[in-house]
């Protein structure tokens, strides 16, 4: 007697989503490039205007701050119409940020730099509120967890060749000055030097505006099922005062938004500040300050390939482990290494940063899967409250970057122990694995 075949983990009541699941997929790609370009801006801006690195630490709170903001109303959009017009409207907003780089390096100003940055991630938060739910719907609730870790795995993809494009194509091309030397340059040439590396930084913005256009075009002229919230419903409308009530009183979800918060906070913190941490070190050996930064560079892209590397490798690892028993087991090693990272005040520390990135690579669309795990029609609103808990990269990093302005703190160097509060993070996240191991 033949074996029944078992469905896809892309087949829902017949119907394959192969073709959306690859281009939603790309999506994941598209952000991830976003995210990590950006990373890097905040050690560039505080060189281009002279800031300290708490001022540079604005473009994380303006580039994670258009997630929380927008991530509420992308649900009510998402309801009102449906995910494909969601994931259009993200890409639209996405590339009118990027655009807007042009504008703000005529002015010469910080400000409208982090206004850029700002509406290109209320774009970002339109994609992620719809991709996310859209992904964790194309097939069973049982594979649900594993299809998104598997579209997940794609983001690293993108950040891996946004690193590049910061590393290649705006750190190297940057003006050879060090910060001491721009800070005794008189105002003309201080003028001459930020203009021109201003116009090297938001050539590669430029050119992702261009492309996010092509992929809303051909997202919009290929027929995907349309997923909308009301249709899903039956037509029913939305009541937001009992949805959000069911959804705050429902531990599992309501910890997974603090969980959620605390990884974004640790995650954004550990491959800001590698740059700073790493340009110390090896300026301490001898190295200009340009070559340092460059190097750092190239740990923060074997991070984010050891990251990837994880991210499939746990995939496939959820097949047979408990979701939230592996997140326990990462969230504990990520705490260790990130102990080494401040306690070891040499190139072993630098190791186990890099190192935390195969920590963190399952944690995200974990606690995303977990949370919202049985919601059934509450997990569209649900998913803009995990959304919105991408505050925790706006809030936390500025915390870490006041602490690194200190320099030492009793002797001991600043940004080392400035690691405290990813290490503070991931014990959040192994409080909840441990509360959910059983779910």
């Amino acid at each position: 007697m033949k074996q029944p075949i078992k469905p896809s983990i892309l087949t829902k009541d017949g119907i394959n989503y192969l073709v959306p699941f690859v281009l939603v997929t790309s999506c994941f790609a598209l952000w991830g490039f976003a995210n990590d370009i950006t990373n890097p801006m905040v050690k560039a801006f505080s060189k281009i205007f002279r800031m300290s690195a708490t001022d540079g630490a604005l473009v994380q709170v303006a580039f994670y701050g258009g997630y929380f903001v927008m991530a509420f109303p992308a649900a009510l959009f998402i309801r009102r119409y449906s995910y494909k017009a969601g994931v259009m409207l993200g890409l639209a907003l996405y590339a009118i940020g990027a655009f807007l780089f042009f504008p703000a390096k005529m002015t010469g100003d910080y400000y409208p730099f982090l206004l850029a940055y700002f509406i290109l991630t209320c774009g970002l938060s339109f994609l992620e509120t719809s991709c996310n739910p859209y992904i964790l719907s194309m097939g069973t609730e049982e594979t649900a967890t594993r299809r998104l870790n598997l579209a997940q795995s794609f983001n690293p993809i993108g950040s891996l060749l946004g690193m590049y494009v910061a590393m290649r194509f705006i750190q190297a091309r940057l003006s050879e000055a060090s910060t001491t030397e721009r800070a005794m340059m008189d105002t003309h040439t201080f003028e001459a030097v930020k203009q021109s590396d201003l116009a090297t930084l938001i050539t590669p913005y430029l050119f992702i505006g261009l492309l996010i256009l092509v992929m809303l075009a051909l997202i919009g002229c290929v027929s995907m099922p349309q997923g909308s919230d009301r249709s899903e419903c039956g037509g029913r409308d939305l009541r937001l005062g009992p949805t959000i009530r069911r959804l705050v009183h429902l531990p599992r979800y309501r910890e997974g938004v603090v969980a959620q918060f605390f990884y974004v906070g640790a995650q954004i913190m550990c491959w800001t500040f590698i740059i700073q941490y790493g340009t110390r070190l090896f300026m301490r050996q001898g190295m200009e300050e340009k070559a340092a930064e460059m190097l750092s560079q190239q740990y923060n892209i074997a991070a984010m390939v050891i990251f990837c590397a994880s991210r499939f490798v746990c995939t496939f690892a959820l097949r047979y482990l408990n979701a939230a028993r592996l997140l326990t087991i990462l969230a504990i090693a990520g705490g260790v290494l990130t102990l080494g990272v401040v306690g070891l005040d040499n190139i072993y520390g630098l190791y186990c940063l890099v190192g935390v990135s195969a920590c963190m690579s399952l944690m995200f669309p974990t606690i995303y899967g977990i949370a919202l795990r049985g919601l059934g029609d509450d997990a569209k609103l649900g998913a803009a409250g995990l959304i919105m808990a991408i505050l925790g990269g706006s809030l936390l990093p500025p915390l870490q970057a006041a602490i690194i302005d200190l320099k030492e703190i009793g002797g001991f160097p600043a940004v080392n122990l400035s690691f405290v509060l990813p290490f503070a993070c991931f014990a959040v996240i192994v409080w909840y694995g441990v509360r959910n191991r059983k779910a």
